[in-house]
């Protein structure tokens, strides 16, 4: 039909429809055919192309708790490093669940050109058992499982106990995530490591978890507050900034003034932690690099390249602020 109203052959509209026109269609019968998908409200059959290609357009990622802001920027990144040559496809479960193997390979019908994983674990990795191209983010210790791009996110959290330590702090809680994953156990058990090593106290009652989520990490402080601070706790640590937030909510309906009665840091350092009051001291992770890289590396692997560096580090640094200083 779209042929017929453009007067051009179907391969004609063929190539312009898939933007393959450079030096094979006219610009006049690039126009007219244009002209005939708008008027007729043409779009490719993507399951028919794939079906015909043995892939389509389309890129999935995978990630747990997308409510968490840090993710945004992510896929921002992954989004810019495709580009318009692919679709990118999201597959996210409640907060605090991870997406299951066999959900995933539902969406596998849909023959993606690859796929993306964020903060999974080897058990998720092993069930799921992809042949097709994939990298891994934010996935410390696992990458014999594919290409990866990893955030140094110990490093950050050993800077965060040496900065505590030196404002004298001596006993910290922990406020960590839920969602049991590789980069959450790093943080935190580096965070303990050097804060033993640094004089500072963690007490077994003075860890607790909840979903990334305000207004959870309030009700999880509010609850846990008095005896810790009853136990002399002077400085809450947090595993996301979004934890921290309820924190820092929570405390100021208490009229706990930070940071002189409590020091309250976390981890992302999202856009709103440096506007915060106080603004939040947080271990910055790049969140769009990460998804740049990823990026990168998937769509080397989808265009038949060999990868350079298939496993990347990107580095993790502490931004002290207000709410510990």
């Amino acid at each position: 039909m779209v042929a017929a109203r453009a007067g051009v052959s179907t391969a004609t509209v063929s190539l312009v429809a898939n933007g393959k026109t450079q030096g094979r269609v006219s610009d006049d019968n690039v126009s007219r055919v244009r002209q005939a998908i708008a008027e007729l409200g043409y779009v490719v059959d993507s399951i028919g192309s794939s079906l015909s290609k043995g892939v389509s357009s389309i890129v999935i990622l995978v990630a747990p708790d997308i409510a968490n802001p840090f993710f945004a920027k992510v896929i921002a990144g992954v989004r810019e490093s495709l580009g318009s040559d692919y679709q990118l496809l999201l597959s996210v479960t409640d907060a605090g669940e991870f997406p299951r193997a066999d959900d995933v390979r539902k969406l596998l019908a849909l023959r993606p050109a690859g796929l993306l994983v964020d903060a999974p674990s080897a058990g998720f990795l092993e069930e799921l058992s992809v042949a097709g191209p994939m990298v891994l983010l934010d996935a410390p210790g696992l990458e014999g499982y594919a290409p990866s791009v990893n955030l140094d996110v110990a490093n950050g959290a050993r800077e965060l106990a040496a900065h505590l330590a030196a404002m004298g702090h001596r006993r910290v809680a922990y406020v960590d995530s839920v969602t049991g994953t590789a980069t959450f156990e790093i943080r935190r058990a580096a965070f303990l490591d050097e804060a033993a090593a640094c004089g500072i106290t963690v007490a077994d009652e003075h860890i607790i978890s909840t979903t990334i989520d305000v207004g959870a990490a309030a009700v999880a402080f509010a609850a846990a507050w008095p005896q810790w601070q009853q136990a002399g706790v002077t400085a809450v640590v947090c595993s996301t900034d979004t934890h921290a937030y309820g924190v820092l909510q929570e405390a100021r309906v208490a009229g706990v003034r930070i940071p002189e009665e409590l020091a309250v840091a976390g981890f992302d350092d999202l856009p709103y932690s440096a506007t915060s009051n106080p603004g939040l001291t947080s271990v910055h992770l790049p969140a769009t690099p990460l998804g740049l890289k990823a990026g990168e590396q998937l769509r080397g692997l989808m265009e038949g390249r060999v990868l350079e560096q298939p496993q990347l580090t990107l580095e993790s640094s502490l931004v002290v602020r207000g709410s510990t200083a």
